[in-house]
């Protein structure tokens, strides 16, 4: 990785001034789209016109995650907001959920829509880990990154809260993801709301929990906290992590990190990591916010993707 020294000479690594939070719609006006990837139909909605952004949404969301934001970008650019394989209005295909499926099918997405070129991402959780692995392995397709909560180090269960390190360690076990993932449906009904600052609506939490109502709906949901790599395991999804994140810390592409005061992926220490080892970067302080930054902070989040975009 690039030394402090080399760090210290990007051109933007700055704070910008905190917002007051506005309470986001739960509107979705959206008109559904759907395009053949790899024999299983994958959902999205799109606005705009130009250049592509893609928004990769994570577990448990789906694109109504991006509701909010796209309005302020699409005046500039196509925006594309995708649901991963198994989530949100997508297909459940009959395959075991990994990190390589989901990385296949976001490919196949992006090749089958042409928008491997010139390409921006917006990436929130394990969308982070899907977007910046397609981009590590497409780097001369990659215009800029946006992220927000994601896996932008290797994590550890050493640093997990203790409630939320204990929920992690059982959902990796296959009785436990059974029962709290599958049965209890823990991830849309406790999680979601325990990990965003702002109290849901109900219409909200309602769309969310509408695309997985039955157990085998959760498949996706299910595999996503065994394939997350805390200290190095799975051994080859940890692999992919630490290439992307070489990637990442040496390539000078454009990049936006937006971090809220009580993150899961992105704390004080990774916030720091960034301004040290990354070139090229914006860096914005949403100020209260927990992992769901997106249903607290859309207009903020919204406008300085604009405003960054605008410079690109």
């Amino acid at each position: 990785m690039p030394s402090a020294a080399r760090a210290t000479s990007a051109p933007q690594n700055h704070e910008r001034a905190k917002a007051a939070p506005r309470a986001p719609s739960a509107d979705f006006p959206y008109e559904s789209r759907y395009v053949e990837v790899l024999g299983s139909k994958m959902h999205y909605v799109e606005e705009g016109e130009g250049r592509t952004v893609l928004f990769v949404h994570g577990n448990p969301t789906s694109s109504y995650l991006w509701r909010n934001i796209i309005p302020h970008l699409s005046g500039q650019a196509r925006c594309i907001a995708v649901d991963l394989i198994g989530m949100g209005k997508s297909d459940h295909p009959d395959i075991g959920y990994s990190y390589d499926d989901h990385s296949r099918y976001l490919a196949g997405f992006i090749e089958a829509m042409g928008i491997g070129d010139d390409l921006t991402l917006v990436v929130h959780d394990w969308g982070s880990m899907l977007g910046l692995r397609w981009a590590s392995e497409n780097s001369e397709s990659v215009r800029a990154v946006a992220f927000m909560e994601a896996m932008i180090r290797p994590l550890s269960f050493a640093d997990l809260p203790g409630p939320l390190k204990i929920m992690m360690r059982l959902m990796r076990t296959r009785f436990f993801n059974w029962l709290l993932v599958g049965v209890a449906n823990m991830f849309l009904r406790v999680m979601l709301q325990d990990l965003t600052y702002e109290k849901l609506s109900p219409a909200v939490l309602a769309h969310y929990r509408s695309a997985h109502p039955t157990i085998k709906s959760r498949r996706a949901v299910r595999q996503f906290p065994i394939e997350v790599p805390f200290d190095g395991h799975p051994a080859q999804n940890y692999g992919y992590v630490t290439g992307y994140i070489d990637w990442l810390a040496h390539t000078d592409v454009p990049k936006l990190l937006l971090y809220g005061d009580d993150g899961v992926a992105i704390k004080a220490d990774e916030v720091q990591w960034c301004r040290d080892e990354l070139s090229n970067l914006d860096v914005v302080d949403l100020g209260h916010g927990k992992h769901f930054l997106q249903e607290t902070h859309p207009t903020q989040i919204g406008s300085e993707l604009s405003n960054w975009y605008a410079k690109l």
